[in-house]
């Protein structure tokens, strides 16, 4: 079943295809089937650039567990830098 869990945000950043590097503009963040990792579900990300076309993309399908992981090794390590640079 389809959970059609989505968002999509607006992000700054930068991304690496198989031959370039392109700015990020946006982010869409799903739970739903996966495409490619044999899982009824995953947390799927994908960062685009809208403007750039479907080239400038770079997707990734994590398992729920290691979605939840990453996310908390991410926030643990921007208040380890926060700390950091408050010194």
């Amino acid at each position: 079943m389809c959970t059609m869990i989505a968002d999509k945000i607006q992000i700054a950043g930068s991304g690496k295809s198989r031959d370039r590097w392109f700015p990020i503009a946006q982010a869409y963040i799903s739970f739903d089937h996966p495409f490619n990792l044999q899982r009824e579900h995953a947390l799927n990300l994908d960062f685009v650039n809208e403007a750039m076309g479907t080239g400038a993309r770079v997707a990734v399908e994590l398992t729920p567990e290691d979605a939840r992981e990453l996310a908390s090794t991410i926030l643990r390590l921007l208040d380890e830098g926060a700390r950091a640079e408050a010194r």
